[in-house]
């Protein structure tokens, strides 16, 4: 995993540079993940989403996104 903050420009930027503004990603890999990169996953939290990825493949791979309820929920399944 990157030390390095991962950069969105906003959907609302145009090519000469107005009404822009970019948003950074703060991927955390999982305390469950080995360095040989056995059961990997990587999450990014925003105030309602959480962005998910295997951290094996890191940038290249796929993500997704979960509501932030929905992750929430989630965990307290997993530690009740």
């Amino acid at each position: 995993m990157s030390d390095r903050l991962t950069w969105f420009k906003s959907s609302y930027s145009d090519s000469e540079g107005s009404a822009c503004i970019e948003v950074a990603l703060d991927w955390r890999k999982s305390t469950h993940s080995d360095s040989q990169g056995g059961d990997c996953v990587e999450v990014a939290s925003c105030p309602h989403t959480v962005h998910v990825r295997d951290s094996k493949l890191g940038e290249a791979g796929p993500s997704f996104d979960i509501p932030a309820a929905a992750w929430t929920a989630f965990l307290g399944e997993l530690h009740p």
